[in-house]
């Protein structure tokens, strides 16, 4: 299969669906992932400009351990949009392009704005790209692809349809998060957040509701031509 994770965030991805992805590696899938937003807006200390490029290096770093394939929409950091017609544009480029069987990306009832308008994005450029008429300069049109959401922050107003055992995965997981060291480091500074700590807990929690040490969780989107005979999930 080829799978195709759009997080927002350089560190989103390793918070929320790594453990999966390394999964599907294991399987022989092809899996990019990328980082829609550049990180810039992510620290009380370094520029924005320079804070931008550090992301971008910590996230290809991580998804180098992963094995994945990764790429960025480069999209600044509070600007996610789902009227804007030129990132909606990015996603149909990009979805184009990857082929995916099946997409990952934010819950839409996700804690902030830019997760929230992602995940939007997404639900429309999955669709679009689906059309051959509808922007052909964007690449040949796809099948309409499934879609499973990422468990929301601390995993408020979520409510799981699908789970995947990660334990055997954790250990790479957390050195894949563990690339992310600028935002590790504002994080503990600035909220006194242990994100290292805090994911490993959600990860065991959601293990316990299936019976496994930890487990990622997700909720399929469940919509017409969306859906399949067979699980896509590892």
């Amino acid at each position: 299969m080829r799978v195709l994770a759009i997080m927002c965030h350089p560190d989103d991805m390793e918070l929320s669906c790594s453990g999966t992805l390394i999964k599907c590696k294991k399987r022989d899938d092809d899996v990019i992932a990328c980082h829609a937003a550049n990180g810039n807006m992510g620290h009380v200390v370094i520029q924005p400009d320079d804070l931008r490029a550090i992301r971008i290096a910590e996230a290809k770093r991580a998804a180098a351990l992963g094995g994945f394939e990764v790429v960025t929409t480069d999209i600044d950091d509070l600007c996610m949009n789902s009227a804007d017609e030129e990132q909606r544009k990015k996603f149909i480029r990009l979805i184009r392009w990857a082929r995916p069987d099946f997409i990952i990306t934010h819950h839409p009832d996700d804690y902030c704005s830019d997760h929230a308008e992602l995940s939007k994005l997404i639900f429309k450029a999955s669709f679009d790209a689906s059309c051959p008429h509808f922007y052909p300069e964007l690449g040949a049109p796809t099948g309409v692809t499934p879609i499973f959401y990422s468990d929301t922050s601390r995993s408020v107003n979520f409510i799981p349809t699908e789970y995947v055992d990660i334990t055997e995965e954790m250990e790479l997981k957390e050195a894949m998060l563990a690339c992310h060291e600028s935002q590790l480091k504002w994080l503990l500074d600035h909220d006194g957040i242990d994100i290292i700590a805090v994911q490993r807990a959600r990860a065991a929690d959601r293990g316990s509701q299936c019976k496994v040490k930890y487990a990622e969780a997700y909720n399929q989107l469940l919509e017409s031509q969306r859906l399949r005979t067979y699980r896509c999930l590892p």
